[in-house]
């Protein structure tokens, strides 16, 4: 533009750039356009596109999961496993999958929680048949049907030799407690899961002999001539060592029961022995002789009048009945059959043809033992 002073002036580039108003009024700026319902519809699409990605790989986890934990396990033949006590899921699952016996820990241990059985997992030896499944696997565990060992004390055994029976177990674990006192394990046959520790079996072979004792004590005989239930299983030892046959206890028992009342001594081979042997027992290539027959010590019946000062084996039930309830006899001597058994009598003079006899056995058998010859 020319001026009338003849200088130039450089309008505005936006003013170059905008057309005229209309009416002489400067233009408005144009409006961002709106989203169109078109965009609007299309994020919804994409988010529930998302909501159903997230659903099917939710769904083919959920089926790729129950497919490993409800298959066939890897396990192709029969195994045993051990699971430790105070062993958690964790533990469990780990040394599942190390065995073979599962694929995988994890997959174990999610099931094992989703099902609530997390708490519910037992101890002990299981046996795993080739293929079980996790859930299977899992409902064994919790079922606790685990495999059971045994091991048997016999009547008659002393405290020593039970040890000796547990110690030699192998299936036990740890070390044996300090010797029990005589006569207080009980004979049974015990089943027990592997791993057991050899101190748990005794307590509870001394808890089964203590509530057994109890039980047959608070039911005696009232006229007893014992005073106390020491002196209960004492005698109560002395009969099973004496016989091993079922139907003899209470004869038996009746003979020592006798001879207590007319102050008889006892004369029982079995308390020389332990007096002389003591708990480990007579080696059995070793006959009772005279001189141990004469041997003074406190459990040797030939010297001493009444009962020896303790037990001298663990009395099982029918010994223990016996003495509790012993036969209503006369007799105050027994001798060996030469058949396992015995013959019992009311006089010596019947004892003494009784053993007569028995040593006539003997001798056509080719052998006449010195622990038989004494009789009773």
């Amino acid at each position: 533009m020319v001026t009338d002073d003849n200088s130039v002036r450089q309008e505005p580039a936006e003013a170059e750039t905008q057309p005229p108003s209309r009416k002489g009024r400067r233009a408005k700026p144009p409006r961002p356009k709106r989203r169109s319902r078109y965009l609007r519809n299309n994020g919804l699409i994409i988010f529930l596109s998302f909501l159903l990605t997230v659903g099917l790989v939710a769904a083919l986890g959920a089926a790729g999961f129950y497919a490993m934990f409800e298959g066939r396990g890897p396990l192709r033949q029969e195994t045993t496993y051990l699971i430790a006590r105070n062993s958690g899921v964790t533990t469990i699952a780990e040394g599942l999958e190390e065995a073979g016996i599962i694929r995988d820990a994890r997959v174990f241990q999610l099931g094992t929680r989703l099902s609530g059985a997390g708490g519910q997992l037992k101890a002990g030896e299981y046996a795993f048949a080739p293929g079980e499944s996790m859930r299977e696997v899992m409902e064994k565990l919790k079922s606790g049907k685990s495999i059971l060992h045994s091991l048997t004390v016999p009547e008659g055994r002393t405290v020593q030799q039970v040890y000796d029976l547990v110690k030699a177990e192998p299936t036990l674990s740890g070390d044996l407690p300090p010797l029990a006192p005589e006569g207080s394990l009980r004979p049974e046959t015990y089943r027990f899961t592997r791993g057991m520790s050899r101190g748990e079996l005794i307590d509870t072979m001394a808890k089964a002999q203590e509530r057994l004792v109890k039980e047959v004590w608070e039911e005696r005989d009232p006229d007893l001539p014992v005073k106390d239930i020491n002196e209960f299983v004492t005698l109560a030892s002395i009969v099973e060592r004496e016989t091993g046959v079922d139907g003899e206890r209470p004869k038996v028992a009746a003979v020592f029961v006798n001879r207590l009342r007319k102050k008889m001594r006892l004369q029982s081979d079995p308390t020389v022995i332990y007096g002389i042997w003591g708990g480990a027992g007579k080696p059995s290539d070793e006959p009772i002789r005279q001189s141990h027959l004469k041997d003074d010590n406190p459990y040797n019946t030939y010297v001493n009048g009444g009962l020896p000062p303790g037990p001298i084996a663990n009395p099982g039930r029918a010994a223990l009945e016996a003495v509790a309830h012993p036969a209503k006899t006369s007799d105050l001597y027994f001798v060996a059959d030469g058949t396992g058994g015995h013959v019992f009598s009311a006089t010596l003079e019947e004892h003494n043809a009784n053993v007569r006899h028995y040593r006539e056995i003997l001798r056509q058998q080719g052998a006449e033992p010195a622990d038989e010859a004494s009789g009773q």
